[in-house]
């Protein structure tokens, strides 16, 4: 009998069982859900030959950064593949397996070429998408037009498809067409509601549109159905923090920090609760709710285990704003140095901005403000290059706004303002404004 996912494409094993239990971890996957891990094992159980079971399950693996775990299965799943897959599996495991060996500019060359034969196969058309994404972490300027690019030219392939609309609309939401963005995410959540993505992509379009009470209901309402082991468990509670301060409640943001988001109570992988992290006590002591030395040190302990080396653009801007905070200068320069030499020798794909930034950080912890804005402001155009999304970009926005503020520069602190508030009109801004006048 011959198998198909549930996007029609042909799956080498000959158990219904694994056929079964693969279609439904990638839909676990494809939507955050828990439960992926199992079902992929349960497949490999029940044919310990299916090559894309034992891909898949390396994917789980890397995002949880279990490396070695998922390098083995990267390799079985290789050399599965090559005696009894399809064109389009080898391509498929292929590309996977890239991921996993830190190629991600391969993978990227890889999955587009892939996908102009193999549109439909979704777990190879996720891999560019996202602010994680291979698009994301490129290093391009232009990624958020890029995702569109990639959605508009597939769209037809896909449908209503819940998975692809969730996609679809965050990408124009993140490129601004926020008209076309939030009702796309809008539908793939009423499609299937145990869908993070969806949520998640949802909450994204509220916060770019201020529409701040909408997103704090959804939350609300939805975050009790997700698990805490669910992958963005953690990043959706931090949405809900950032919520709390636009609306000035610092007190709650740094109740949900302590509840969901510290090291030692965040099972999510180590790079979302880095970066979350850090920059969630970032804000808040920004906007001057006292922050604990405690907490920055904890947050060090962790990051320092999993990111002792540079690598990820956005990674390194926030362990360098995390050495920063807790006054580790020599980690911090030595990151710097490790960054101009990755950049002088063509291995820095986002460029000069991301030492840039880092070297802005150790001014702006040293009260060095007009340095740090004088640093920062004639790269503040290439921030997109370290990736993320722009809810989590704007914490170097941030930055840069408060430098020019305590430096006296106010005519540049409300020019600033303005490019924000014609993006996204919030509560945030009115209160950055308040500060500006004063």
């Amino acid at each position: 009998m011959a198998f198909e996912d549930r996007y029609g494409l042909a799956i080498s094993t000959s158990s219904e069982v694994a056929a079964q239990r693969y279609r439904e971890g990638i839909d676990l996957l494809l939507s955050a859900w828990p439960g992926a891990s199992e079902a992929l094992d349960t497949a490999i159980e029940a044919d310990p030959d299916f090559a894309l079971a034992h891909a898949a399950r390396s994917r789980t693996h890397l995002i949880y950064a279990e490396m070695q775990p998922a390098r083995e299965k990267a390799a079985t799943a290789r050399q599965l593949v090559a005696r009894n897959g399809s064109a389009r599996e080898k391509s498929h495991v292929e590309i996977l397996a890239l991921t996993t060996e830190g190629q991600p500019a391969k993978a990227l060359e890889l999955a587009l070429d892939h996908l102009d034969s193999w549109p439909r196969d979704a777990l190879i058309m996720s891999l560019p998408l996202g602010a994680f994404g291979l698009f994301a972490f490129s290093g391009m300027a232009d990624h958020d037009q890029a995702r569109v690019d990639l959605c508009e030219r597939y769209k037809r392939h896909y449908g209503d498809d819940w998975w692809f609309q969730t996609f679809h609309g965050w990408s124009h939401t993140e490129n601004g067409s926020l008209e076309i963005g939030r009702p796309l995410t809008q539908r793939a959540f009423e499609r299937r509601r145990e869908n993070a993505h969806a949520l998640h992509a949802l909450a994204h379009a509220m916060f770019e549109d201020g529409s701040t009470a909408d997103a704090e209901d959804l939350i609300a309402g939805w975050l009790p159905i997700y698990h805490r082991s669910g992958l963005l468990h953690g990043h959706v509670a931090w949405h809900q923090a950032l919520l709390a301060l636009e609306n000035g409640d610092s007190e709650k943001a740094g109740a949900i920090y302590a509840e969901r988001l510290q090291p030692k109570v965040n099972p999510a992988p180590p790079l979302n609760v880095m970066t979350d992290g850090v920059s969630l006590l970032w804000r808040l002591q920004a906007s001057g709710h006292p922050v604990q030395r405690e907490a920055w040190l904890d947050q060090a302990d962790h990051a320092e285990r999993w990111f002792p080396k540079t690598g990820n653009s956005f990674v390194d801007v926030h362990m360098a704003l995390l050495a920063a905070m807790t006054g580790n200068w020599s980690a911090l320069e030595a990151r710097i140095a490790d960054l101009d030499a990755r950049r002088d020798q063509g291995k820095l794909p986002a460029g000069l901005v991301v030492p840039t930034i880092c070297r802005a950080a150790r001014a702006f912890a040293e009260a060095n403000y007009r340095t740090c804005a004088e640093i920062l402001q004639p790269v503040s155009a290439e921030v997109v290059r370290i990736g993320g999304s722009h809810a989590q970009r704007e914490m170097i926005e941030d930055t840069l706004l408060i430098a020019l503020m305590k430096s006296g520069e106010a005519a540049k602190a409300r020019e600033l303002l303005d490019r924000r508030l014609h993006r996204r009109p919030s509560l945030r801004d009115t209160r950055w404004r308040t500060a500006v006048a004063a």
